[in-house]
This record gives C-alpha cells, structure tokens and sequence, in this order.
C-alpha cells in the first residue's frame, strides 16, 4: 500500500496539513458563516413563535374573562329580569285580588241592598197580610168590621213589641 511507504509520509503529512488547513479556511469562511445564519433564523422563528404564542395566550385568556364577564352579566340581567318579572305578575296578581275584592264587595253590597229591599217590602207585606187576617179574625170573632185604622195601629203596636 503506498499509503504506508515510510518514504512518502512527509510528503502526505504536508498535503494533509494543506488540505486540512484549506478546508478549515472554506468551512470557516463559507460553510460556518451559513450554518451561524441557518441557526441565528431558526432562532429568530422560535422566538417569534414564541413570542406569537404568547401573545395568542393572552389574547385567549382576555377573550375568556371577556366571556366570563359576559356570562356573569347575562346571568345578573337573567336573574334581575326573572325578579323583576316575579315582581310584576305579584303585583298583577294583587290588583287582580284587589279588584276581584272590590268587585265582591260591590256585588254584596248590591246583595244587602236587595235583601234590605226584600225585608222591608216583606215587612210591608207582612204588616198588610196581618192587618188583612186581623180584620178577618175580628170580622168572624165578632161579626162587624173593624175600623181600618184601629186594625192598622193594632198591627203597628204588635210588630213594634216583636222587634
């Protein structure tokens, strides 16, 4: 193998160190340069991802206190709205009894009236079918009619000690 020759190893050695020394010089110049850009970009997207994301997050945690804070106000004006509701139909329901009240009220009132009327018109009846029976009484007690005044103040006196 000529690679092994004793002979040719100061020879290999000095292109060894030139190629060595010419690559290094081409990845330092070239090939580093690159890699640094490649890696300084990448880094650069990672912390613009980052930061991006960070962003998002905060964005969603705003857009969810926003909607907790909606959903606490929906939920207020949902309870202020059935209270205020509750409120009004007690109040429609306690006009309502007011007025079913008044309108009892005036209904037995009229009822009174009417029994009122009823009494007294029985009452004049009940005087005038006395006085009728009184003088037909005394007519056959007796056999004469009676005076219609006599019979009248009679009746009056009786229905007077009764009441």
């Amino acid at each position: 193998m000529p690679q092994l020759v004793t002979a040719d190893f100061v020879p290999q050695l000095v292109w060894l160190a030139i190629t060595f020394i010419a690559l290094y010089l081409a990845m330092w110049r070239l090939a580093i340069p690159r890699i640094v850009d490649v890696l300084e970009e990448r880094q650069r997207r990672i912390d613009d991802d980052l930061m991006r994301a960070e962003s998002l997050k905060r964005e969603a945690n705003e857009a969810l206190a926003a909607y907790e804070e909606a959903l606490a106000e929906a939920r207020a004006n949902a309870q202020r709205t059935a209270l205020e509701t509750r409120d009004t139909i007690k109040k429609q329901a306690a006009d309502r009894e007011a007025d079913l009240d008044d309108t009892l009220a005036q209904k037995n009132e009229e009822a009174s009236s009417r029994i009122r009327s009823a009494q007294e018109e029985a009452q004049g009846n009940v005087r005038q079918i006395a006085i009728n029976t009184a003088r037909a009484v005394t007519q056959r007690l007796i056999g004469t009619e009676p005076d219609d005044d006599a019979v009248g103040t009679s009746v009056d006196s009786a229905l007077k000690e009764k009441n």
